[in-house]
């Protein structure tokens, strides 16, 4: 990260207002617990989405805590459908808006669709739906806000959860060190389906996050963006250090930051130029507090050798374009 961007990042308030759309499209006062990612996540990719958009939403935190009737803190279209089923429904609103335009009805603007759901709604239970939606190229955005683990339900442990993480399902214990599989790759699971863009991002960099946002509703095609959200409540971390937390999951390398544009990926600016230990990312958070020198050893070997197969996509990935 350059002088300019790193004070971007550090002095978010001073240059928001000249940066960000004032206009908010997810209000205040829903019931997300003191600080939630992936509120302050949802709020930042309205933002960058902007009014022209219709957003549909798979059972989760978010659903929950942005809808208690008779309130809503939507100020968009937005629907809410089960767990297993966002992305076929956002394909199903697609082709209907594709159908107004195509009749004029909507012909004045263009509208997008933008499937969201949590990483057990996402990585697990709607993985089917998505796969075929990706599959079949519907003009739609759908974006993965994952904190990790069902935190709606009761921090049981998903598909997303990180090796050793602690968690109602798979408690450390005598015969157990928290959870005993490594975390899914769902961004790399998209690219597989040679999408036209996949991104992962983090709301702890907020203008890297919208512009990614921004790219992927100017796309002409299925497009995802894989967001990390820091949940206080499940990582057992202090709320105030919602922001900090999510910089250090890319710091060290954990959940880096990057864009593959058409089969060719790249490196987001963000990203430091060497990483931090992973220790100083797990050792603030209470679900890894049982981990052992060995375990946390392990952990940062997996760590390192994921970030270097992506170091070398970096240098050897080509677009399709240019075949």
């Amino acid at each position: 990260m350059n002088t300019f961007q790193s004070g971007i990042v550090e002095n978010f308030d001073l240059y928001a207002p000249k940066l960000v759309d004032k206009e908010e499209y997810f209000a205040a006062g829903h019931r997300a617990c003191q600080g939630c990612g992936e509120a302050l996540a949802i709020r930042l990719m309205c933002k960058a989405l902007g009014k022209d958009t219709v957003i549909v939403n798979a059972t989760g935190c978010m659903e929950v805590v942005s809808t208690m009737y008779p309130t809503t803190a939507w100020k968009l279209p937005w629907m809410h459908v089960a767990f297993p089923n966002a992305a076929a429904v956002a394909s199903g609103v697609e082709a209907g808006l594709k159908v107004l335009r195509r009749k004029g009805k909507i012909s004045d603007r263009y509208v997008k669709t933008v499937g969201i759901g949590g990483d057990g709604g996402t990585v697990d239970i709607g993985l089917q739906a998505l796969s075929g939606a990706m599959e079949r190229g519907h003009d739609m955005l759908y974006v993965c806000f994952d904190n990790e683990a069902y935190m709606n339900t009761g921090i049981q442990r998903s598909g997303a959860t990180p090796f050793g993480a602690s968690t109602t399902t798979a408690p450390p214990g005598k015969v157990s060190s928290g959870n005993p599989t490594w975390k899914k790759n769902m961004p790399e699971i998209m690219v597989a389906h040679n999408l036209p863009y996949v991104a992962t991002a983090c709301h702890s960099y907020p203008i890297d996050f919208m512009n990614k946002v921004k790219k992927a509703r100017s796309i002409k095609g299925p497009s995802y963006i894989h967001c990390l959200s820091v949940c206080p409540t499940g990582w057992r971390c202090r709320t105030r250090e919602c922001i900090a937390m999510g910089r250090l999951a890319v710091q060290t390398g954990a959940f880096p930051l990057y864009e593959v544009e058409h089969g060719k990926y790249k490196l987001s600016s963000v990203m430091p130029e060497t990483l931090r230990p992973l220790e100083d990312y797990i050792r603030l958070q209470g679900r890894f507090r049982h981990l052992t020198p060995d375990e946390i050893g392990m952990f940062q070997k997996r760590v390192k050798l994921e970030y270097n197969k992506l170091m070398n996509k970096m240098k050897h990935s080509r677009s399709w374009r240019e075949m």
